[in-house]
């Protein structure tokens, strides 16, 4: 057992320790934690194919399965493994050795390889984790919610361009994938649009938390080769509060003229104005100048700050994590979740 001590210390522990005889690596955090390790894992399996890192186009599967226990404030890749956010069952889960592979992102800009990740948010997502790490000294829970209020209060949109490839779901297609096949179709056609938008939302998961209890996207699973587009255009404050609060509920919170949902399996996100409309002048630090011209997103709850473009690609089934589908759950006579 390895007690990690700041960000980063995980990536760097599992690219120099030996994990041949070991079944499995299990994180007991949030989040950041856990996507932290999963991304190190992946990362080790690109070096130990010999994969050149900055540019992949068919990653190498994680080696060892990724039990996640979770410790954290959101906790949102165990619950939407396991259906809650239970410690309990989570533990049961690793002991019982139930595997369920995952698909994962790639987020990438100019050609070089930024991270793996489950979902990312940019606009008032990114925004509201930027405000958040500039608070650690308050409790999780006081920091997420002064950062939503601040967020709101400087509702500003992103202009952007955004270009994606619809998921095409070909049942050829798609077990090609599932084999870590790198051909997609050619006959595809990526579509774009482009404007003013409060918040964009990529999500290879369903996202499941205490505040969004049927998934920030519901429509997504663990393992079915797409990831969800949601898209929120420019709109009035009243409006996009009133999108956010439908998470909390059993309305569609997707039911709003100005919010757009699409399944795709790759998008880039262009940034089309020079500095992102968050303007740090409006911040707490307002002679910070150094990272006026980048931008803050949102990726498993760990800030990410990019100049440019960024392009999102899934790669079908790249990681085993402990757990079981929620499907086979559902359809299963037995009422704990656990077994």
């Amino acid at each position: 057992m390895i007690i990690t001590e700041y960000e980063g210390h995980a990536l760097s522990l599992l690219k120099e320790c030996e994990l041949q005889g070991f079944d499995g690596v299990v994180c007991v955090g949030g989040d950041g934690s856990a996507s932290e390790v999963a991304h190190a894992l992946l990362l080790r399996a690109q070096h130990s194919a010999s994969l050149e890192t900055d540019r992949i186009l068919s990653p190498a599967r994680a080696q060892l399965p990724l039990g996640v226990i979770p410790a954290g404030s959101t906790n949102v890749l165990a619950h939407s493994l396991h259906g809650i956010s239970h410690v309990v069952t989570a533990t049961l889960h690793i002991i019982m050795g139930h595997i369920q592979p995952v698909d994962v992102c790639t987020f990438s800009t100019t050609g070089k390889l930024l991270r793996f990740g489950f979902s990312a948010m940019f606009g008032f997502g990114g925004r509201t984790l930027a405000l958040a790490e500039k608070h650690r000294w308050m409790s999780p829970t006081q920091r997420r919610d002064f950062a939503v209020i601040q967020a709101l209060a400087k509702l500003k949109p992103e202009d952007c361009e955004i270009s994606f490839l619809p998921f095409n779901s070909s049942p050829d297609l798609q077990e090609r994938r599932a084999q870590g096949s790198p051909k997609s179709d050619c006959n595809a056609q990526w579509q774009m649009i482009q404007g003013q938008f409060l918040n964009v939302s990529i999500m290879a998961i369903p996202c499941l938390c205490s505040v969004a209890p049927r998934g920030l996207a519901p429509d997504t699973r663990l393992n079915n080769g797409s990831m969800a587009l949601i898209i929120a255009r420019n709109t009035s404050r009243q409006e996009f509060i009133k999108h956010l609060k439908r998470y909390a509920s059993v309305k569609n919170q997707f039911n709003f003229p100005f919010v757009e949902t699409y399944t795709v399996e790759e998008v880039k996100v262009y940034p089309r104005n020079k500095t992102s409309a968050y303007s740090l002048e409006e911040e707490d630090q307002p002679h910070e100048t150094a990272s006026e011209n980048r931008f803050p997103w949102n990726v498993d709850g760990d800030l990410m700050e990019v100049t440019s473009e960024v392009h999102i690609k899934l790669h079908p089934r790249l990681i085993n994590l402990y757990g079981e589908s929620m499907e086979e759950m559902n359809d299963s006579k037995v009422t704990c979740n656990c077994l």
